[in-house]
């Protein structure tokens, strides 16, 4: 026979387990949502007005001025006071009272888009708000066309955008589109009502791909591929806007193609860089794409020549020799180093010899 005093243990365990989970998750989902500016008064739990006690914010104990009596007084709350708030009574420190106190504010008229970028399949809906609530949202999206309602499938990522699809292809009927954004503070709507060709606009073409054209320095040839969103090129053709300028410059040229994906530049400056972008448009309806990513190209130039033979200088020396050679320097005899005048007429004679040798050579 089993022993009846561990099983009655278990059922008591148990009980006290879920009891105190039940408190603990009560406790812990508990939150208080106040607007920025606002006063707040927080009770503690069931505790008395005159009753002792001490209250703590996100564990840092708070100053007794805030208080009243048992009360919390908070005064024009701002963002940095959102925490969790507790409670507890006089010395003991029982735990009676938990929050968790969020501030933020309503949220505003949020912004809403619609378009189709793979016409005829459908078209989507995205949205976001103007400004942060600092709270949690929800978003609530009804489409209706004519009187009947359309599913709005929510996409995964990005989590504020969903997917229509078209029931009806040419349709002179109006779509409505409405938006509600709620938080604990508030709500706001805005709404959009369309056709169904004014929100046709394409994704930019991909793939675009610019190079010189060889022996032509003023060329360069562009290419590009439809976008890869667009399911039927044929059926719904795509017409292309291409824009290209130098870098040196700010001033844009275009070309308008209404078929064909590619075109050749042909009045390119020569040697100068180029930044070339394209966009795509159907043929009838809606509006141009946003721009493709942008691609650089430099026309065509032609390498320098290197030069292989060689520079021949021709050294031309004309000399001009002269046999004369100037007369060493004679030196006027010294009177008082010669004796007597037959010594002077020596001297004299011999300076006038070398004067004569001297105009000889001139």
């Amino acid at each position: 026979m089993a022993n009846p005093v561990p099983s009655a243990f278990c059922v008591v365990l148990a009980v006290v387990v879920v009891v105190y989970a039940q408190r603990h998750s009560q406790q812990e989902s508990h939150i208080q949502y106040e607007r920025v500016g606002a006063d707040v008064t927080m009770k503690c739990g069931t505790m008395d007005w005159d009753s002792a006690v001490t209250w703590t914010a996100n564990g840092t104990d708070i100053d007794e001025s805030h208080l009243n009596g048992s009360y919390l007084i908070l005064k024009n709350v701002d963002l940095t006071q959102s925490g969790q708030y507790s409670c507890y009574e006089g010395s003991s420190w029982h735990l009676k009272y938990q929050t968790y106190l969020r501030v933020g504010v309503p949220p505003k008229e949020p912004v809403l888009m619609c378009r189709s970028n793979n016409y005829p399949k459908g078209f989507y809906c995205s949205w976001h708000l103007p400004t942060p609530t600092y709270i949690p949202n929800s978003f609530n999206i009804s489409v209706i066309h004519g009187t009947r309602e359309m599913v709005c499938e929510k996409d995964v990522f990005p989590k504020n955008r969903c997917h229509i699809r078209y029931l009806q292809l040419f349709s002179t009927v109006k779509y409505k589109v409405t938006l509600t954004v709620t938080n604990a503070l508030g709500k706001s709507s805005t709404t959009l009502t369309f056709d169904e060709f004014a929100i046709v606009k394409p994704d930019p073409p991909e793939s675009v791909v610019a190079k010189p054209v060889p022996n032509n320095p003023r060329r360069l040839e562009v290419s590009w591929q439809n976008p890869s969103s667009w399911p039927d090129p044929e059926s719904f053709p795509l017409k292309f806007f291409l824009r290209y300028r130098p870098l040196i410059l700010d001033q844009w040229q275009h070309v308008e193609l209404s078929d064909g994906t590619s075109h050749t530049i042909t009045d390119a400056y020569a040697g100068k860089e180029y930044i070339i972008q394209v966009a795509a448009k159907d043929n009838d309806i809606g509006t141009w794409s946003d721009w493709s990513v942008a691609v650089h190209a430099t026309p065509w130039t032609e390498e320098p020549k290197h030069l292989t033979t060689e520079a021949q200088i021709t050294e031309t020396t004309s000399t001009s020799t002269s046999s004369f050679m100037p007369p060493p320097t004679t030196k006027i005899c010294d009177k008082g180093a010669v004796v007597g005048s037959g010594a002077v007429a020596v001297c004299w004679t011999a300076g006038l010899v070398l004067a004569a040798y001297g105009i000889l050579f001139i």
